[in-house]
């Protein structure tokens, strides 16, 4: 299915700064109380030029479809791991049009490009399948309060053997 969206870096595109911080905080930090002054001030370490954390944005022109972001560290129990892939989020109208699916292989593309080997990502159990057909394997289940599923995603996938690093 051709791609009818672009997918940016947030610091080339900064006109959606706002938006992403706002979705970002509305999805994983307002139900636990943070202000989402919190999130705009984390998401602007993304604004730095540095390789990571940044953050990327699928768009149609100036009309905002989702955001995802790398990030050094994005599972307080597993500190060791990085970097991760993080803050995926698609419009509920963008959504089952390969948006998310976009967002997170040009994550990972990106974190190889920089010569990163092995990237991880953390998610509730009914994305797992999800993850798992964009070539995620999942290497821990029920981590931490939310029960999540830490995956892992190699640049070169084979002949690697997969471990847990609890």
């Amino acid at each position: 299915m051709p791609q009818d969206f672009t997918i940016s870096d947030l610091r080339q595109r900064p006109g959606f700064f706002d938006t992403v911080a706002n979705r970002i905080w509305q999805a994983w930090w307002q139900p636990n109380g943070y202000p989402l002054e919190y999130i705009s001030t984390r998401l602007r370490e993304n604004m730095e030029a540095t390789p990571i954390p940044f953050a990327l944005v699928a768009h149609e022109g100036g009309r905002f479809l989702g955001t995802s972001s790398v990030i050094s560290s994005d599972l307080e129990e597993r500190p060791q791991l990085s970097p991760w892939v993080a803050a995926v989020w698609v419009e509920g109208d963008a959504r089952r049009r390969g948006v998310g699916a976009a967002l997170v292989n040009r994550a990972a593309q990106d974190c190889f490009a920089l010569g990163v080997e092995r990237t991880y990502l953390c998610a509730r159990p009914p994305m797992t399948r999800f993850y798992e057909a964009l070539g995620w394997t999942v290497i821990e289940r029920n981590v931490g309060p939310h029960h999540l599923g830490v995956f892992v995603r190699d640049r070169n996938p084979a002949g690697r053997a997969v471990s847990s690093a609890p």
